[in-house]
């Protein structure tokens, strides 16, 4: 984790190559690194939600190129170790629970031809799977626009967790 103070001094190709890993996104990268200096940390947040604003199926695509199915170890954009979607499953011994999200990623990934994405810090693997089985009920539209929001919080997670006040 680095300051606010410090990231606003970097480079903008050391900003960028610092943001990238929160989504595989060049351009949201380039944007938000593009409003600096920021003022605070609101202001670097707000800028981040911001550049979310415009992102489509393509976007969304895009981005899940890279995205690890709920349980599975990630890999970033730079090709480094990232913690997994839901890390509560990695360490979880309940194979039924781990077998059922399994079969629910296939359904979906049959469904909707992409990963599973879910903002899955602070739920329990049941949540996960009942907001899994709940969203293979949705259209394709909705079904978009849910991931693509999805996508906005776990974004603003990761960019949090990278730069302090």
């Amino acid at each position: 984790m680095i300051t606010l103070e410090q990231f606003n001094l970097l480079s903008v190709s050391e900003a960028v190559t610092l943001i990238t890993p929160c989504v595989a996104l060049p351009g949201w990268a380039k944007q938000v690194t593009a409003g600096r200096p920021y003022g605070n940390r609101a202001a670097l947040l707000a800028a981040g939600l911001q550049a979310t604003q415009g992102w489509q199926e393509e976007e969304l695509v895009q981005a899940l190129r890279t995205h690890p199915r709920i349980g599975e170890p990630a890999v970033s954009v730079s090709g480094t170790a990232r913690p997994s979607q839901e890390p509560v499953m990695a360490h979880s011994s309940e194979n039924t629970l781990a077998n059922a999200l399994r079969a629910g990623n296939a359904r979906y990934e049959s469904r909707f031809g992409r990963v599973f994405l879910i903002h899955a810090k602070g739920r329990s693997g049941e949540e996960i799977l009942r907001i899994l089985h709940r969203r293979l009920q949705n259209d394709d539209r909705q079904e978009a626009a849910e991931a693509l929001e999805q996508l906005r919080q776990i974004t603003l997670l990761r960019l949090e967790s990278m730069i302090s006040e």
